[in-house]
C-alpha cells in the first residue's frame, strides 16, 4: 500500500496591522493559501494585491477592524510599528492565549519584552525582516527581496515551527544560532537608512552620495561600539560591511521611516536610534552623532500638525526658499508676525495633484 504524503495541518493566523511589512506576509500566505489567515487593521479590505518579482497576484482576504470580532488563532504575525505595540493590546488579547505563538515582526531589539506584557501569557518570538514592503494603496502591497533571506528567527523549537508556517510562500526563512547578533546587524542598517532617508526625503538613491556614506560610516562606528558593549559579536570592518549591503538594495527603495514622514506618521524612532543613544548610556558609550540624529527625528515626530498627534506630512511643508532652476515659487500670503513673504515651494500644478492625492492615500491607511 503506497503512503500517503505527510499534509502539514491547517492553522489559523491572524496579521496585526496591513501596512508594508503586514501586508507583504498577510498576501503571501494567502496566495499559498496553507493557512486560514485573518487580517486585522483599522481599515477592512476584502482583497489584497501583492506585486512580488516572480508575478501579481489578487487574493481575497478577510479583514476584521474589531477586537471584539477576533478569536483565539494559532499564529499571530504583529506587524505594527515598534511604538504601535500598546494599540494591538485588545488584538492580542482576543487573539491570544498560552498556546499561541506571536512572531513580532517589528524593528529594533527587545521586542519579546515590549510585547510581553500584552500578550496573555503566549510565547513571543522576535523575527527580523530584511524584505523590503512598500504600501501602494490599503489593498496593495509591493515585496522586492534585497537580501538572500526574507525573513531571520532563532533556531530553536518556535523558529523552526515558524519557518514550517511559511513554507510554500515566497518568503525565505533562516534559522540562527546568534540571533542577538543578527538584531544588532539588522539595527546598523537601520541606524543610517531610516534616520538618512526621512530626514533628506529621499529613497535610498541617497546613501550613494560620497558625503552621505561618509556620515553613515562615521554613525555606524559609534552603533558597532555599542553593539559589541552589548555582546554582539561583529566583525572588524563591522561598519564597512554594513555600508556595502545598503548598496546593494535598489536605489529606488524606500524605507518605513521615509514612507511614515511623506504620510504624516510618527516616526518609528525610539526603537532604532534611541535604542542605540539608550544603550550607549547604559555602556558609557558616546553617540553624539546618533544622539544629533535622535534630536532632529524627535523634533519632526513634536511638530504635529493642529494637535492631532500625526507629523504634518512633507507634502504639506511650508518653508522660506529663494527661486532656483529646479523649482518655480510663488507667494502665498504675507506673514503677520515678521511681514516677510512666507513662499510655497510648488512644481506645476499637475505635480501638486499628485503630491495631494498621494498624501491622502498615504494617511489612509495609517496601520
Amino acid at each position: 500500500m503506497a503512503l500517503k504524503a505527510h499534509r502539514p495541518a491547517r492553522l489559523t493566523a491572524a496579521v496585526i496591522g496591513l501596512g508594508s511589512i503586514g501586508g507583504v506576509v498577510a498576501g503571501c500566505l494567502r496566495d499559498a493559501d496553507r493557512h486560514d489567515v485573518v487580517a486585522c487593521a483599522r481599515i477592512p479590505v476584502k482583497r489584497l494585491v501583492l506585486e512580488r518579482p516572480e508575478r501579481t497576484v489578487e487574493v481575497p482576504l478577510r479583514t476584521l477592524s474589531n477586537p471584539a470580532d477576533a478569536t483565539r488563532v494559532d499564529w499571530v504575525l504583529l506587524c505594527t510599528k515598534a511604538h504601535q505595540t500598546p494599540s494591538a493590546a485588545p488584538w492580542l488579547a482576543r487573539l491570544c492565549d498560552s498556546s499561541t505563538r506571536v512572531a513580532v515582526l517589528q524593528n529594533g531589539i527587545g521586542q519579546a519584552a515590549r510585547t510581553a506584557p500584552f500578550a496573555n501569557g503566549s510565547t513571543i518570538m522576535p523575527a527580523i525582516v530584511y524584505y523590503n514592503g512598500e504600501r501602494l494603496a490599503p489593498d496593495h502591497v509591493r515585496l522586492r527581496h534585497v537580501a538572500e533571506y526574507d525573513l531571520a528567527v532563532a533556531d530553536d523549537v518556535h523558529g523552526r515551527a515558524f519557518a514550517e508556517f511559511l513554507d510554500g510562500t515566497p518568503l525565505r526563512v533562516l534559522l540562527s544560532a546568534d540571533f542577538a547578533t543578527l538584531s544588532w546587524r539588522k539595527l546598523l542598517i537601520n541606524a543610517v537608512a531610516n534616520p538618512i532617508t526621512a530626514l533628506t526625503l529621499q529613497r535610498q538613491a541617497v546613501l550613494r552620495r560620497e558625503d552621505i556614506r561618509a556620515l553613515c560610516m562615521a554613525i555606524l562606528d559609534e552603533a558597532v561600539a555599542v553593539a559589541r558593549a552589548d555582546g554582539a559579536k561583529l566583525a572588524t570592518d563591522e561598519s564597512e560591511r554594513t555600508l556595502s549591503t545598503l548598496l546593494t538594495y535598489p536605489p529606488e527603495a524606500g524605507t518605513s521611516m521615509y514612507f511614515d514622514r511623506l504620510a504624516g506618521r510618527a516616526l518609528e524612532i525610539e526603537a532604532l536610534t534611541g535604542a542605540i543613544v539608550a544603550a550607549g548610556e547604559r555602556f558609557s558609550i558616546a553617540t553624539p552623532l546618533n544622539r544629533a540624529l535622535l534630536t532632529l527625528l524627535r523634533a519632526i515626530n513634536d511638530a504635529a500638525g493642529g494637535g492631532t498627534g500625526r507629523v504634518l506630512p512633507a507634502a504639506c511643508v511650508y518653508t522660506n526658499v529663494r527661486r532656483t532652476s529646479a523649482r518655480r515659487y510663488h507667494k502665498d500670503r504675507k506673514n503677520p508676525r515678521g511681514g516677510k513673504t512666507l513662499m510655497r515651494a510648488t512644481m506645476g500644478k499637475r505635480h501638486v495633484r499628485g503630491v495631494r492625492a498621494k498624501t491622502r492615500r498615504l494617511r489612509r491607511g495609517d496601520d
